[in-house]
């Protein structure tokens, strides 16, 4: 069994990484600056080492310290707590068990991130960690190959957008992408074709697209509730709409890009290699 260092104080200065983890303006204030993140559960924890990323430590459930005996952890400490302790350190019930600190990755930059991918979501304004977490699993396993970001998105790398996500995050790439939306033209200028998805009126159903705007596609998804800006409005090449019934007006902007991120990729099947 891998030795553990016991916790009993939450104020102990070894877990400084792991305080107040619901609080998210000091979360924000602390982890980019000190290029960490935190990962949440033993399955996220293992698809943030399957991508490479290097840990700092481990913090987990003294009964659960066995979970991490098949794992290449080497001379990363391992601290051990009660439940009682952990919630006083995280502030939340640690029902999953096991939480670890990991180092970030330098940031890519968008152009590099625009070279290798076909298809991608463009993202604005949207700071709701949950809607980002399920919009990058959606990606990964709906086909889109990278997603960028304006300057007034979320972190990817919080931990409720991994969580959401399912570690899928760390599965597609992303950059920021600025200035917003002028930048849009660089995206352009790389053989995308920018769609904005709209409720409005002159928007085209999705599945009408032609074959040259689904060849690159750049999905461009607003915030829940406003949606897009008019300025990025303004910078796409086309508007586009899913279509609704029974008088719905739009979906959850999670929701919305899985049914367009299938729509994009539906003819994958008869294109890919055997």
């Amino acid at each position: 069994m891998r030795a553990a260092e016991t916790i009993t104080d939450h104020n102990d200065e070894r877990i400084a990484d792991y305080r107040a983890l619901t609080d998210v303006e000091l979360r924000t204030r602390w982890e980019p600056p000190n290029g960490l993140f935190i990962a949440e559960g033993e399955l996220v924890l293992r698809r943030a080492l399957r991508a490479g990323y290097r840990m700092r430590s481990v913090l987990i459930d003294a009964k659960r310290v066995s979970q991490l005996d098949d794992l290449p952890l080497g001379d990363v400490p391992v601290y051990a707590g009660d439940q009682a302790t952990l919630e006083a350190i995280t502030g939340f019930h640690v029902h999953r068990g096991v939480l670890a600190s990991f180092h970030r990755n330098p940031e890519r930059a968008a152009g590099d991130v625009l070279a290798s991918a076909r298809r991608i979501a463009v993202l604005e304004d949207i700071n709701n960690h949950t809607n980002l977490g399920a919009l990058f699993r959606s990606a990964a396993a709906l086909g889109m190959d990278a997603v960028l970001l304006s300057p007034s998105c979320a972190d990817p790398l919080y931990r409720r957008s991994v969580r959401v996500s399912m570690g899928e995050v760390f599965a597609v790439p992303y950059a920021r992408l600025e200035p917003w939306p002028d930048a849009l033209t660089h995206v352009r200028q790389a053989g995308f074709t920018v769609l904005a998805l709209t409720p409005a009126a002159d928007a085209v159903p999705i599945q009408r697209l032609t074959a040259a705007q689904r060849a690159r596609p750049a999905l461009l998804l607003g915030a829940e509730g406003p949606g897009l800006t008019a300025k990025a409005l303004h910078a796409s090449d086309a508007r586009i709409v899913i279509p609704m019934r029974r008088g719905v007006d739009s979906l959850n902007v999670a929701n919305a890009a899985a049914v367009a991120f299938w729509e994009l990729t539906r003819g994958d099947d008869q294109q890919a290699p055997a």
